[in-house]
């Protein structure tokens, strides 16, 4: 697998190709995104939805947003946050990491997950945050079952909704 950070272009545009590939991944994991409310409709989402949602996250400073490659195919995606807004709060965060729908339960998310790490560690990072929501019991068991523990339980900073904070010591 192959993490490539995503670079718009000097516009902003993502170009139609890779819009489309963005697109496709998100709109596999409609199930996620009823659960979010990402989207206001998880079986309808829009290229110009999508092509936002990034443009919004890429508008933070401390935000990398990382594009999973594996034989040429996007398999995933990874948003992660450097520095916490939260002064008290000393570790990166991943924000999202999905991997495409038809993609899952063959360990992309697994070594997804893994690289992330790498690369935090390799930047002297000692541990990882991320958040889950409440209403998600998927998503807390992958990520429980790859060594994060619940450290919190608080809203989300965007919205409100609840969630467990989750934490790994790298």
């Amino acid at each position: 697998m192959i993490l490539e950070p995503l670079s718009p272009a000097p516009d902003h545009d993502l170009p139609g190709e890779l819009l489309t590939e963005l697109t496709a991944l998100y709109a596999s994991n409609r199930e996620f995104h009823a659960l979010s409310g990402d989207f206001p409709d998880p079986d309808d989402i829009r290229p110009e939805q999508v092509a936002a949602a990034l443009a919004d996250e890429l508008a933070h400073p401390d935000v990398e947003v990382l594009l999973a490659r594996s034989f040429g195919r996007l398999v995933g995606i990874v948003v992660t946050l450097a520095h916490h807004p939260d002064p008290a709060d000393p570790d990166p965060w991943i924000g999202l990491l999905m991997v495409d729908a038809a993609m899952q339960r063959h360990g992309h998310g697994r070594l997804l997950a893994s690289l992330v790490e790498d690369r935090f560690r390799a930047a002297g990072r000692t541990a990882v945050r991320l958040a889950v929501l409440e209403n998600n019991p998927a998503g807390l068991g992958f990520w429980t079952a790859l060594g994060y523990e619940v450290v919190d339980r608080r809203p989300d900073r965007d919205r409100g909704r609840p969630c467990a904070v989750l934490r790994k010591a790298l």
